[in-house]
């Protein structure tokens, strides 16, 4: 039996609080920074587990025009989202660009209907930021994620290259295909 033919194993409890993040999710988001020109993406999230007690993550995205067309590729990032005692969570984010980071953060399931979580939140903030001498100065990080409605809304915010924290991003991305 190949890898592709292996079922996929069932989520640790220790996940249980996060598996409402499983499956790839896609949508539009909106950017912007005193240093930039606003500017509108594409985004694809994947959340996934193989029964280990953590979930890897992937988001890559694409600068998009008015009418939603990818004009090319913009940010990616990968990274772990691993489970802490109480709801606690921490994230190990990479980017291409030379940063690397370390988030801690809270996860509140703030509904449930028939054992499945329908309303949830999830906050993080940097603890840690390294990067090498070519990355952009990015200082400090605050990122809010929640299940609404049966979609995931997020925001980014950031201190970076001399400006206060402030919002940079933020998107609404569709659940996962049934």
């Amino acid at each position: 039996m190949t890898d592709s033919e292996q079922p996929t194993p069932e989520p640790p409890m220790e996940l249980a609080h996060l598996s409402w993040l499983l499956g790839t999710w896609a949508g539009v988001g909106l950017g912007h920074y005193p240093t930039i020109t606003p500017f509108r993406f594409f985004q694809e999230a994947t959340f996934a587990n193989d029964g280990r007690p953590f979930l890897s993550y992937h988001s890559r995205s694409w600068l998009i025009d008015e009418e939603g067309t990818r004009i090319r590729p913009s940010g990616t990032e990968v990274g772990y989202l691993r489970p802490l005692p109480d709801n606690e969570v921490e994230l190990l984010l990479q980017h291409p660009t030379g940063i690397s980071e370390v988030w801690y953060g809270r996860v509140e399931i703030t509904d449930l209907v028939d054992a499945t979580i329908t309303g949830a939140r999830m906050e993080l903030t940097t603890d840690g930021i390294m990067r090498t001498q070519t990355a952009k100065e990015v200082n400090a990080g605050h990122r809010l994620y929640g299940l609404v409605a049966g979609e995931l809304l997020w925001t980014y915010d950031m201190a970076a290259v001399g400006e206060p924290i402030q919002n940079h991003l933020s998107a609404r991305l569709r659940p996962p295909a049934s």
